[in-house]
């Protein structure tokens, strides 16, 4: 049978988890996510787990609901292969977004990640737009970020691109690699020791389930070509899944990301444009706002071409998002607020009317 430390079982899960084991609870992995129940991975081998109807009852939203990755509190039932999962131990880190529709909800796409591995195509998906953008989603979550571009087969200004990408990805490994050519792929495992999880995100059509295939040295995973009209995949990967690889580390595939809004804070902006915000302190105001303001030393980057007007304007875009999201969150809490009063009100009512018979 295995032993959870071959799934990434550490003293930090165990110091989580001691709450529940006097009485009778074990540990397992999430693997897999289904729309109704999950694959886990446990001392048992690999079962089939569904959450009891009380978390069901708790639940606030989409993030109190295990993820890819997460370790989760089980009763287990072996002779049926199957487990109910009880509770989730604190997440290390998580890779959030915003949960795609109208509602203001966080959806974790990942959870317990060591190193998020940002894989962009060196054909038609490049977009150091998109880049930036999961580079501040990355900072978020607590995972050492590792930018992958893919395809370099395919690319005839590789040495462009690469500084390129990391003129924007500051002080963030940037990896050339092209996975159908099985060339460089081995400095991915420098950031997969044992007991280690990693993570491949980005658009379909990347090659993510190719690059876990040649690591793999079988074909694992389906795997279908890019579309030549608009250099998009077709979504072969479905749902996430954490694979055991065989340095003894774990990697998760992820479906293309279609949508990929924020859910993180200012403070991951910042990180991710420190040389924006570098600049920004070098000016004469404390509260400049990089517009008329004399002695502006972003404005006089922009004018120098010292700072690129494309990364300054994404900066901006990024910022004003995340405070929209921050005030539809204040909004979504506030309403939430007032609903539960409303119940308890009427609770009240309630009871003082019984007694009133």
């Amino acid at each position: 049978m295995p032993n959870l430390e071959a799934f990434g079982w550490n003293s930090f899960f165990a110091n989580g988890f001691e709450p529940f084991a006097k009485d009778g609870f074990e540990a397992a992995r999430v693997a897999i996510q289904h729309k109704n129940n999950y694959a886990l991975y446990t001392e048992h081998g690999e079962l089939r787990g569904e959450v009891t109807g009380k978390m069901h009852h708790q639940a606030h939203g989409p993030q109190d609901f295990p993820a890819v990755g997460d370790w989760v509190v089980i009763r287990s039932r072996p002779q049926e292969g199957a487990a109910t999962i009880h509770d989730i131990l604190p997440r290390k880190s998580k890779f959030s977004r915003k949960a795609a529709g109208e509602k203001t909800e966080e959806q974790v796409v990942a959870a317990n990640i060591d190193t998020v591995f940002l894989v962009t195509g060196l054909d038609g998906n490049y977009n150091l737009q998109r880049i930036e953008r999961y580079l501040v989603l990355a900072w978020e979550s607590g995972a050492a970020p590792v930018v992958i571009l893919n395809k370099a087969d395919l690319c005839d200004d590789l040495d462009e691109k690469v500084q390129e990408v990391e003129t924007v990805a500051l002080g963030v490994p940037v990896l050339a690699i092209s996975a159908a050519q099985d060339e460089g792929l081995n400095a991915l495992l420098n950031y997969l020791d044992k007991g280690k999880t990693g993570a491949l995100l980005g658009s379909s059509g990347v090659g993510k389930s190719t690059i876990i295939n040649h690591l793999l040295g079988e074909n694992i995973l389906k795997t279908q070509e890019v579309r030549e009209s608009d250099n998009r995949g077709k979504h072969t990967t479905s749902h996430r899944e954490l694979i055991l690889l065989n340095n003894g580390s774990l990697l998760m595939d992820t479906p293309g990301m279609r949508e990929l809004q924020l859910w993180s804070s200012a403070e991951s902006v910042e990180e991710a444009f420190d040389d924006i915000e570098a600049l920004a302190a070098q000016c004469r105001f404390n509260d400049c706002q990089h517009d008329t303001e004399p002695d502006c030393a972003v404005r006089q980057a922009l004018e120098n071409g010292t700072l690129e007007e494309r990364r300054w304007a994404n900066y901006q875009k990024l910022k004003k998002e995340i405070a929209y999201q921050y005030r539809k969150e204040n909004q979504a809490a506030a309403l939430a607020e007032k609903e539960r009063w409303k119940k308890i009100h009427a609770e009240q009512k309630k009871i003082y009317k019984n007694r009133g018979r």
